[in-house]
């Protein structure tokens, strides 16, 4: 027998009951679309948001980048109080002719009180690395843009697998509700034979654990749907107790496999294409980066700036007499000699890293060929076996309904009812995990395909 999808969902989302504690709001639900779903989680969910955030941080990066090209102005004021100057020995005939050539006397160096005041600004003329820096700032953004798309696409397969889950689990638990009434009538009716001497008491016991099972897989299987809608909630990064209907159901869906199978791929449609393009872009950047490093460099700079020393603290304030103003402006021309090879050693090793990123586009493109090509088999498989599922359901029912005929009317034995009820309970069990199977194949096929819906559309090019 097939495992239950509602198992395996059970395991999943258990670790989500601890939010039922608080008490729910009574509060309209919402009526929600796949399609809504999705929107819903592509603007909410934190990871998607953060992704976002750093679409933010490269903007503020090419910004930061750009500013280095702009004047850098910078001003400063300096105050000094000597409280003990320094002094150095001077000989002594520079102040006193008739002074002996061995005789030195102390003079200070400076007077108490000394205050610059200066404005400096440097502008850059020509910078090989700025120009391929701001270049690679823009790129930058460009991959934090794909990285973005990434996590909508990661959100799009989590939601969407997590709706199909609650669509099968509202099957799951109208069959389940069907069952139970089937067997309520079934129970009835066998005790009203017995009361009338047309059925034994074993007859009534055997549907009556029958009933008992039924009616607690009833309870279990609309537990297990309470929980696959708090981890859609917890998909799309809503509140877990805000109140959530879907707008759809199974017959909604389109299975239709060639869909899938003739659709013309293209590697541009994986956003992992995307990102490897985008990185192999900045390698080539970081490569050309060192080399320009080769190129002299030319800036021009001016210094404006006034300087006072006096030993009388009231005359520190008499700019006009006691600030003495200077100012200079030039050019300054940084030329690259010699660093013992240590930029070509480095352009080396970024020939390298753009050689294994090319392999990685090989290794790249032969994962995702076998991811579609497994992708589309799945599916196909998937489909297969839920079409054979839902006959063999449809079959176990009909079987149960002539067994019961009979029964009722006196030529077939309880044993064969409860037989053909616990048949018919297995294959819809089958045809839950055949259904969830072909469902989740469907998303994987659409994700392999790159098809998976995203609010941004990526633009992936290749040299």
């Amino acid at each position: 027998m097939s495992s239950s999808p509602l198992n395996r969902l059970g395991i999943v989302t258990v670790i989500f009951f601890v939010a039922l504690s608080g008490p729910l709001t009574a509060q309209t639900p919402e009526r929600f679309t796949l399609r809504d779903c999705l929107e819903y989680g592509l603007k909410n969910q934190t990871q998607v948001q953060n992704s976002d955030l750093d679409r933010n941080t490269a903007l503020a990066q090419i910004g930061e980048t750009r500013a280095d090209g702009l004047p850098q102005i910078d001003a400063s004021f300096e105050y000094s109080n000597y409280f003990s100057i320094q002094q150095a020995f001077l000989p002594a005939i520079i102040f006193d002719p008739n002074a002996a050539l061995d005789q030195f006397v102390a003079i200070p160096f400076s007077q108490k009180y000394n205050g610059t005041a200066t404005i400096s600004a440097t502008q850059m003329l020509f910078d090989g690395s700025y120009f391929v820096g701001l270049k690679a700032a823009r790129t930058v953004k460009l991959l934090a843009e794909k990285d973005h798309i990434k996590s909508q696409v990661d959100a799009s397969e989590a939601i969407t697998k997590a709706y199909y889950t609650v669509l099968v689990n509202q099957i799951a638990l109208d069959l389940t509700h069907n069952n139970f009434q089937r067997l309520d009538t079934l129970l009835n009716e066998t005790k009203a034979m017995y009361t009338n001497g047309f059925a034994e008491k074993i007859d009534v016991s055997r549907i009556q654990v029958q009933f008992n099972n039924v009616r607690t897989q009833l309870t279990r299987t609309q537990r297990v749907l309470d929980l696959s809608y708090l981890l859609l909630k917890y998909q799309m990064g809503m509140s877990l107790a805000q109140p959530l209907q879907l707008a759809e159901s199974i017959q909604d869906i389109d299975f239709e496999y060639d869909n899938y199978e003739l659709r013309k791929f293209d590697y541009a449609q994986r956003i992992e294409y995307g990102q490897l393009h985008t990185t192999r872009e900045l390698a080539q950047l970081d490569l050309k980066n060192n080399q320009v490093k080769y190129i002299p460099k030319l800036s021009a700079f001016a210094t404006v700036g006034a300087n006072v020393a006096t030993n009388d603290r009231s005359e520190y304030t008499n700019f006009n007499d006691r600030w003495l103003d200077y100012g200079l402006f030039g050019v300054r021309l940084n030329i690259p000699v010699f660093d013992g090879l240590r930029k070509s050693f480095i352009v080396q090793q970024n020939r390298v890293q753009l050689a294994k990123i090319d392999n990685q586009f090989i290794q790249l493109k032969n994962s995702i060929d076998l991811e579609v090509a497994q992708a589309r088999g799945d599916f196909a498989s998937s489909l297969e076996n839920l079409e054979a599922q839902q006959e063999n359901m449809k079959l176990a029912e009909e079987v149960y309904d002539v067994t019961r005929i009979k029964y009722q009317e006196g030529v077939g034995s309880n044993l064969e009812v409860v037989d053909a009820e616990s048949s018919f309970k297995e294959a819809q069990t089958n045809y839950f995990s055949a259904l969830y199977d072909a469902l989740i194949a469907k998303v994987d096929v659409e994700k392999a395909l790159g098809i998976l819906f995203t609010s941004d559309t990526p633009e992936i090019t290749e040299e």
